[in-house]
């Protein structure tokens, strides 16, 4: 028994020499991340695998290069490297996040991207946003361990879409769909109009392609949403309710720009096929989305702000509220913020991301989550902070 534990300690001593730590049944990698970072660059739970959002540095910190085709390139080698120190690899990702400082980008990201993901590719989501450090683009991601199946579907009747993504990709117990704006499915050609048609449509789409996986809009467990003005908000808010009239799932709101021809929403979903379970109650009648959903092992938090009318200007007081109502979440669901394996911070003004981390370090002292933080405006016009996490645990 003696050896045996002394042969245990010596395997941890060695894996977290190699950045790589366990708790319980999360791994989480710190390789590449520089000392005292709030983050890590990959955490493996729940049966899945998540990638802390990078950008095209090289090992000191600076820019590749100042074009796109550069930095996606090395973006894509560091997903690639956390992927594989995580039990991964480009091969079993099934989401990527792609955030672009320029919509004229577009292109030739794709001419870079399809280069990497010629077969059967992770679905995709691209927004324009602000990045740190001049960077052009930046990306997180969703994978599976290796040897999980993992399945990329594709609507019968529907045209392949001409960008270098899949529209659905279903691994374990989960299915996921890239990031939708207004197209007709059979055609892939823009549908115009007006954030409700557009919503309508949007939402449509992913019925079909939630049916072909085998699912409905009752399992889906997460949404993501992007708008190109918070004006637009009531009327996306006011079509999505009729989706999702009961146990929605947890959501979170940003205004972005979007790369997409004439649209101004855009929205993705992560949907289970294992039993979901809402947990805590609709946050207010309002806004059709649920405080937090199970789905096996992950629960999935809304996005939560921290503005009252006290801290209306004060980053780092909104930031320790935000973090303070997630705390409460974690606890109604049983859980703390040592479960929490991933985050996604929308900054309204990036550059103050240290004052954040200030805050954000009290909660998670070690073994912090996998995070993604990017620039974007809000909905709520005093807000300056909004957090999203998963958890993994019971």
């Amino acid at each position: 028994m003696w050896q045996r534990g002394k042969w245990a300690v010596a395997v941890a001593l060695l894996l977290a020499a190699s950045g790589v730590s366990f708790m319980q049944d999360r791994r989480f990698v710190t390789e590449g991340v520089p000392a005292g970072a709030p983050y890590s660059a990959a955490v493996s739970a729940g049966g899945l695998v998540f990638v802390s959002g990078v950008t095209g540095t090289d090992a000191a910190g600076k820019l590749v290069g100042p074009d796109i085709e550069s930095q996606t390139r090395r973006t894509i080698e560091r997903l690639s490297a956390a992927l594989n120190a995580a039990g991964s690899s480009l091969a079993q990702a099934v989401s990527v996040q792609v955030y672009l400082r320029r919509a004229s980008d577009f292109q030739a990201l794709n001419d870079v991207y399809r280069q990497v993901f010629a077969t059967d590719p992770p679905t995709r989501t691209t927004v324009v946003t602000d990045l740190a450090g001049g960077a052009l683009v930046g990306m997180s991601a969703i994978g599976v361990p290796k040897g999980v199946s993992r399945e990329a579907l594709h609507p019968a009747g529907w045209a392949r879409p001409a960008r270098p993504y899949s529209l659905i990709v279903r691994a374990g117990d989960f299915v996921f769909l890239a990031g939708l704006v207004s197209r007709r499915g059979q055609d892939d050609s823009v549908v115009p109009g007006p954030a409700s048609l557009q919503t309508r449509t949007v939402l449509d789409n992913a019925g079909v392609l939630l049916k072909t996986a085998g699912l409905s809009y009752a399992d889906v467990v997460a949404a993501r949403v992007f708008l190109t003005d918070d004006t637009y908000f009531e009327a996306m808010n006011n079509e999505y309710r009729t989706y999702f009239p009961n146990d929605p799932p947890a959501r979170a709101t940003a205004v972005t720009g979007l790369a997409g021809l004439d649209a101004v929403v855009e929205i993705t979903l992560i949907a289970t096929r294992a039993r979901r379970n809402v947990l805590g109650p609709t946050v207010s009648p309002s806004l059709p989305l649920s405080s937090a959903v199970r789905a096996g092992d992950l629960v999935f938090l809304s996005g939560v702000l921290g503005n009252t009318e006290a801290n209306a200007t004060d980053l780092a007081a909104q930031t320790r509220e935000t973090m303070a109502r997630i705390g409460r979440t974690l606890d109604a669901a049983g859980l703390s913020f040592r479960h929490v394996v991933d985050a996604t911070i929308y900054l309204t003004d990036l550059w103050q991301e240290r004052r954040v981390d200030g805050v954000y370090r009290e909660f998670f002292p070690s073994d912090p989550p996998a995070r993604t933080a990017v620039g974007t405006r809000l909905v709520a016009a005093t807000g300056l902070i909004e957090v999203m996490v998963t958890a993994a645990g019971r």
